[in-house]
């Protein structure tokens, strides 16, 4: 890639990471979100009776005894925390919980997945013997209703290879316990959390319903494959309970969320197709203020160099030329260099852009570690971001608004340095946060992007600017 790494040393890196422990995204996960409007601790699914804490009827007292009676292992443990109420039944009867999941477990197909794995007529049979008020039978269809819940859950978020790089534990979708999959469906109204599929990514269920509407409007096998190809994707983005960064290269946007809503969005400038902006996540661990812009190789070569020799002066470009790599390197007299070599590719050179206003990693960086030497940073060069096609960086993704981004990652601790302050300043942030790069051709917004007219009625496609989506269909053609 052509963005090149901060360069820190393993001690600072160490101390850093050190300062910063990584959150659990698996824990966050499981947690769940209060949907929108609804009060945090609100148990789903109970009479207000059995919510309050409030003693039961009769009959609610023979559904939690033939429930304690039936369920077992982890489904046990997760009953005898709530006592034994029921999820799904309300007054011994189904609800709209038990309704959607049906609905959805008929879907599953936009999901990947075959809906008779779950075998929704056996469920309506449950339910349907519930409705004769024997409390065992009662018991039967609650837990059955959960226990399809949950393999349903662990089954949307088994992800596949889809060319994502993840550089940090904990970033793939872990596979939740079964009692964890169930606590989070009782932290907020169970319809909601069931209707937004708030375990999954707002992104993967945006995609869904793009399916869906693909498939009723008759819409070619290239879209569809297209559209299924981006599900996968988006199935390894966390949900939006995850605090987390989305940038999709595709559109040139990015999101980011908190407590189960989205946080805040914006454009953003991500890599040329020489340079591509590549899928992978990351923590971001550090800001840091009053950057060097280290200069890619290429560019050494075929611009910096090539200017020098006709005429240029590092100094004009606010530039200096160093001697290595490292993280202590002596600063080179530009006089000495062999330029000729330089711009023939024979001789490689480090040149870094001096802090400044125009210095093109604008007033702060914000470093995740990864292979790739990619960073989410400011931009001097605001004229790009009011481009419809915003693909011009060197891999990196250049920020509409770093101070918005900034002051969400780091609260209080972000503040600019002073005018001619000195370089480099390093700052932890207080909890590392996740960032998944993706690309997403498929659902995502039309803004930033052009329309490759592939689509119809309203299905949006957007313009395979990497070509990724043509090498997966060759890919999957052998």
């Amino acid at each position: 890639m052509t963005c090149r790494p901060l360069l820190l040393g393993a001690g600072a890196t160490a101390l850093v990471l050190a300062a910063t422990p990584l959150p659990s995204v698996s824990a966050l996960a499981s947690a769940g979100a209060a949907a929108p409007g609804t009060p945090a601790g609100k148990l789903s699914g109970a009479p207000p009776d059995a919510a309050s804490g409030a003693p039961g009827g009769a009959g609610e007292l023979a559904l939690q005894a033939a429930i304690r009676a039936e369920a077992g292992g982890k489904l046990g443990r997760f009953y005898a925390a709530r006592g034994y109420r029921p999820l799904w039944l309300e007054n011994g009867q189904s609800g709209r919980p038990a309704a959607l999941l049906l609905e959805e477990l008929g879907e599953a197909d936009l999901d990947g997945l075959r809906p008779g794995r779950y075998d929704p007529e056996a469920l309506r049979g449950a339910l349907a013997a519930a409705q004769g008020g024997d409390p065992r039978a009662q018991a039967r269809a609650e837990l059955a209703l959960s226990r399809v819940f949950v393999r349903y859950v662990h089954e949307m978020r088994e992800t596949r290879d889809v060319g994502m790089t993840f550089v940090g534990p904990g970033l793939e979708p872990p596979r939740l316990d079964d009692e964890a999959v169930l606590r989070a469906a009782t932290a907020q109204d169970l319809a909601a959390h069931l209707q937004t599929m708030a375990w999954m990514s707002p992104h993967y269920l945006r995609l869904r319903d793009l399916l869906r509407t693909a498939l009723a409007r008759g819409e070619s096998e290239e879209v569809l494959a297209v559209i299924r190809l981006n599900i996968e994707r988006a199935r390894v983005l966390p949900p939006a309970s995850v605090r987390h960064i989305v940038v999709d290269a595709a559109s040139a946007r990015l999101w980011y969320y908190q407590d189960g809503r989205l946080a805040g969005s914006m454009k953003v400038v991500v890599g040329a197709g020489r340079t591509q902006t590549p899928m992978l996540a990351g923590y971001v661990g550090w800001a840091v203020f009053n950057p060097y812009w280290n200069v890619p190789d290429y560019l050494t070569r075929d611009s910096i160099a090539r200017k020098v020799l006709a005429g240029r002066s590092l100094a004009s470009m606010r530039m200096e030329a160093l001697s290595d790599w490292g993280d202590n390197p002596r600063r080179i007299d530009p006089a000495t260099i062999d330029w000729r070599a330089v711009a023939a590719g024979k001789r490689d050179l480090r040149v870094r852009e001096l802090p400044g206003p125009a210095n093109a990693m604008g007033k702060v960086k914000f470093v995740f570690p990864n292979g790739e030497g990619i960073y989410l940073h400011d931009t001097p060069n605001r004229d790009l971001l009011l481009k419809e096609n915003r693909h011009f960086s060197n891999g990196c993704v250049r920020l509409g608004n770093a101070d918005e981004l900034g002051r969400w990652l780091m609260g209080a601790a972000y503040r600019l340095p002073a005018p001619g302050s000195a370089p480099e300043q390093l700052v932890a942030l207080p909890v590392p946060v996740p960032v998944y790069l993706t690309y997403l051709t498929a659902g995502a917004s039309v803004e930033g992007a052009r329309k490759n007219g592939a689509s119809r009625d309203g299905v949006v496609l957007l313009d395979d600017v990497y070509g990724r989506d043509a090498r997966h269909r060759q890919v999957a053609a052998r």
